[in-house]
């Protein structure tokens, strides 16, 4: 195995079979044949991945609403979003149906991972909503899948820092900047 630090994250080739046998800590995603091994959150990206799953579980209560839970993507890529909402429980492993929506938490060491990679990766698995948390900047952004293409739904800083946001027929959330980064 051979490995590359890039953007904080480290890159190690390895097959599916050896991924398999790893153990569930570190955090790692296994995408083009590569072991994708993440540092711990800091504290503050734990806590806004924490209150935008309360959030989303007072809306969404009949939802099934999780933590860096494997998912399948396109041409053998297995993603863990740090948030993912879905219809219905599953018994797999590694999710195969596609959610409702994920969102990831930045960080400093895997910005560029999130908002670039797995961005195209989860629009072309036909992911519908994919949500940006950005401490950094102290905003959200709230995407949604048009045709393979990601469209602001929307756009929460310090000037607009509210939004509802439909979830197909399952409702609405209010979502609430303040709340997710305070």
């Amino acid at each position: 195995m051979s490995e590359a630090p890039v953007d904080g994250v480290q890159r190690l080739r390895m097959s599916w079979e050896e991924y398999e046998r790893l153990p569930e800590w570190p955090r790692t995603e296994w995408v083009d044949g590569e072991v994708l091994v993440m540092s711990p959150p800091a504290q503050p990206h734990a806590s806004a991945v924490a209150r935008l799953i309360m959030a989303l579980g007072r809306a969404f209560p009949d939802l099934e609403i999780g933590t860096e839970a494997g998912l399948w993507l396109p041409r053998n890529r297995l993603r863990g979003p740090d948030v993912m909402m879905a219809e219905g429980r599953t018994d797999e492993t590694h999710r195969t149906t596609m959610p409702l929506l994920v969102a990831e938490v930045l960080s400093p060491s895997t910005r560029s991972e999130d908002t670039i990679r797995k961005s195209m990766e989860y629009a072309e698995g036909g992911v519908p909503r994919y949500w940006i948390v950005d401490p950094d900047l102290c905003t959200i952004d709230a995407l949604l899948n048009v045709d393979g293409a990601w469209e602001t739904e929307a756009h929460l800083d310090d000037r607009d820092p509210v939004a509802e946001i439909v979830i197909g027929d399952h409702g609405s959330v209010m979502l609430d900047l303040r709340e997710i980064l305070r």
